[in-house]
């Protein structure tokens, strides 16, 4: 999306308090506590540096000079990573309590909204993503082909979902999902629509036998529904040293677009066939 393209879709918007609104106001599938909830892990959480971390390489290394289209942002964690790296980025987030959290996080372009309520031209996105995202919508591949059409040819998606469906639990219940996947069940959802998968991996290699054990079991079991203790799980805690070389690891990893054989996240990036 060249510059005139890209500011010409805040002027058919709604504007108050330096944010954008779409005139639509649907619900979807996330817990209504869900941001104000993340807000308060984002910033100390190994998990969600992690994963910034992770993304931030696949961006620079498969579209490092698009503006970037945070979908389903939340609370403008990825985005403000990826804004503070230089890029210009459009957080899209339909939960206003997330959009006024990634304000004071100083996201220059929010859009309170689903994207398939924004005026924009077919062919508009070099780059995008959907982080923990589709595992939220019911209709996963009527959401990806809408934002197939949205994408320029050669533009990118990017995708992180929770991993394997044995390890479903009441986390993933609460959290308002619908689906885990696996790396083979994501591709064959992005091929589905058309995208040609560049690169996929597993991440958090080191946390499907911890969740395994203490959430999945447990709601097996049916003893698995008290409350989960969200930050201490997002705490290295004492075994930190060992967590942060694994994630150097996968990093390096990433870096390199070598593959992770396991881990409790999915990510791939696809690009919209030329």
């Amino acid at each position: 999306m060249d510059g005139s393209s890209f500011y010409k879709v805040f002027d058919m918007l709604a504007f108050d308090s330096g944010i954008w609104y779409t005139s639509s106001a649907k619900t979807v599938s996330y817990p209504g506590e869900g941001n104000a909830l993340c807000f308060q892990l984002e910033d100390s959480s190994f998990w969600f540096r992690h994963r910034n971390d992770c993304i931030l390489a696949a961006a620079e290394r498969f579209s490092p000079l698009e503006p970037f289209f945070d979908i389903g942002g939340g609370n403008g964690f990825v985005s403000a990573a990826l804004q503070h790296a230089g890029r210009e980025v459009v957080l899209i987030e339909p939960g206003q309590e997330g959009c006024f959290n990634a304000r004071k996080r100083g996201i220059r372009h929010i859009i309170c909204g689903l994207l398939e309520d924004i005026p924009m031209d077919e062919s508009s996105i070099g780059a995008c993503g959907f982080f923990d995202v589709i595992e939220h919508i019911e209709d996963d591949l009527a959401m990806l082909k809408t934002t197939y059409q949205l994408m320029k040819p050669g533009g990118k998606i990017y995708i992180t979902v929770p991993a394997y469906s044995f390890l479903w639990s009441q986390e993933d219940i609460d959290a308002g999902h619908y689906r885990r996947y696996s790396i083979p069940s994501a591709r064959r959802l992005l091929q589905q629509v058309g995208f040609d998968v560049v690169y996929s991996s597993y991440l958090f290699s080191f946390l499907p036998l911890p969740i395994f054990l203490l959430r999945t079991v447990p709601h097996l079991s049916g003893s698995g529904n008290k409350p989960a203790n969200h930050r201490q799980d997002h705490q290295s805690s004492k075994s930190g040293a060992i967590v942060e070389r694994l994630m150097s690891w996968e990093l390096q990893r990433v870096k390199r677009q070598k593959t992770i054989a396991f881990g409790s996240s999915c990510f791939i990036v696809a690009e919209k066939k030329r």
